[in-house]
Order: C-alpha cells, then sequence, then structure tokens
C-alpha cells in the first residue's frame, strides 16, 4: 500500500519504519524538504539528525506535505497538533478528498515549559478541527494515547495486553484503520469510542499520561480498559 506519513519527528520516523518494514511504499511529508535535510541537530527525543535516520532508510522517500500527502492512500498526521491544520491546508484539499488520515497529533502547548498545556479542549479537539476542514477526508483518531514505540509494537508491554482507541464519522475508514492496528502492529484490544467528538477525551487524557510518565519515570505504559 502506498503511505504518506505527515511529519519527520520521532513518531513520524517510528511510524515510517515499521511502515516501510511491512513492505509498504511509503512517502515522509515535511515542510522544506532542502531545509530538513541540511540540518546538523537532532530533533526532539531524536538521537541523530534526520539526513542521517534518513540514509539509514533509503526505502522511504521525504516529500513536501503536499507530495506525501499525494502519494499515500492512506495518511498518518504525525505532526504537532498545534501546526496540524496549516499542514493539511498546505497538503491541498484536493489531495485529501477520499482519503482515510490516521491523526495521531496531540495538541501539546510548550511554550510556557514543563508540562505543557492544550491548546484546545472540552468543547473541540484536533481531530475535530482537521474533519470539519476537510469534509472529504476521512479522519480516525488514534494511536495518541502511547509512546512512539509502542504504537508499532505493542508487545513491548505486558505482551500487548492493553487498549487502543479509535474514533471517527466514518465507519469504514474505523474499520481500515482497526484492522491496521491489529494485523500490521499486533494490537489486541481496540476499542471504538464513537464519532470525531470523543477525540476530545483521548486528547484531553495527555496531561494524565505525561504526569503518569513523570511518576514512573518511563513513556512505556498504558491503559487497559476491563469490562
Amino acid at each position: 500500500m502506498r503511505i504518506g506519513v505527515l511529519g519527520t519527528g520521532m513518531v513520524g520516523q517510528t511510524l515510517s519504519a515499521k511502515l516501510a518494514e511491512l513492505g509498504h511504499d511509503v512517502m515522509v511529508g515535511t515542510r522544506d524538504v532542502a531545509a530538513l535535510l541540511a540540518r546538523t541537530e537532532p530533533g526532539m527525543g531524536q538521537t541523530e539528525p534526520f539526513s542521517a535516520w534518513s540514509r539509514a532508510h533509503p526505502a522511504i522517500r521525504l516529500g513536501t506535505f503536499a507530495e506525501a500527502v499525494a502519494h499515500g492512500e492512506t495518511l498518518f498526521n504525525a505532526t504537532s497538533g498545534t501546526v496540524s491544520l496549516a499542514v493539511l491546508e498546505q497538503a491541498g484539499a484536493a489531495n485529501l478528498d477520499g482519503k482515510v488520515l490516521v491523526d495521531v497529533s496531540n495538541p501539546l502547548d510548550f511554550s510556557r515549559g514543563m508540562p505543557p498545556t492544550l491548546t484546545v479542549s472540552n468543547t473541540d479537539s484536533v481531530g475535530e478541527q482537521l474533519q470539519r476542514a476537510f469534509p472529504g477526508l476521512k479522519v480516525v483518531k488514534s494511536l495518541n494515547t502511547v509512546t512512539a514505540a509502542l504504537m508499532v509494537n505493542p508487545r513491548l508491554l505486558a505482551d500487548s495486553d492493553h487498549t487502543m482507541f479509535v474514533c471517527g464519522n466514518d465507519a469504514a475508514a474505523k474499520a481500515h484503520v482497526t484492522t491496521m492496528l491489529t494485523d500490521w502492529f499486533g494490537w489486541r484490544d481496540v476499542v471504538d469510542l464513537g464519532d470525531i467528538s470523543t477525540a476530545r477525551g483521548l486528547e484531553m487524557y495527555l496531561p494524565l499520561w505525561l504526569r503518569l510518565w513523570g511518576t514512573l519515570g518511563t513513556p512505556m505504559l498504558n491503559i487497559k480498559v476491563m469490562r
């Protein structure tokens, strides 16, 4: 499958590497390809500059946001939730129309230091903002509640005996994403929360997740829904 991944940070790199490992045709999108490849410093949470990572993953192509979206049959939004809407606007509505977008973003504002606050909550979410702006796009919120390594390999924690969520307005799109989660990444327990408005809860979970990380000293954590 042709897949477009928006965002070149730790989450984008982790998703892209796993998807390419599974044999998919992956293109990663960024704002400015030349500027990204020219950087010599690692990004947040990374151990090497993107250019070094790219050389180690030659099968993964790099393009602009518009090129990555045009390339992908299925899309992953791994950009910061504070810029996700602007990124999709750069990608272009025509390129997005009719496609499934897995929205992994969170609206975290680090401008005042740690812990971050949420730029949107309670009555709205990034997932909803993207769906409203691009009604032809099928937005499915998922994977934003765990650290990047667990997104693509839940077996790293409790032999994958923990829960992932999906939500969105399109039932077929959610079924498609659920199949990816289970068959590609190995998630055993996927809970459908309902329409895209339930993305509010998934995004508002992040302040608790961050405090759990601080208390436990590791981001390798998740919750298990018992029923």
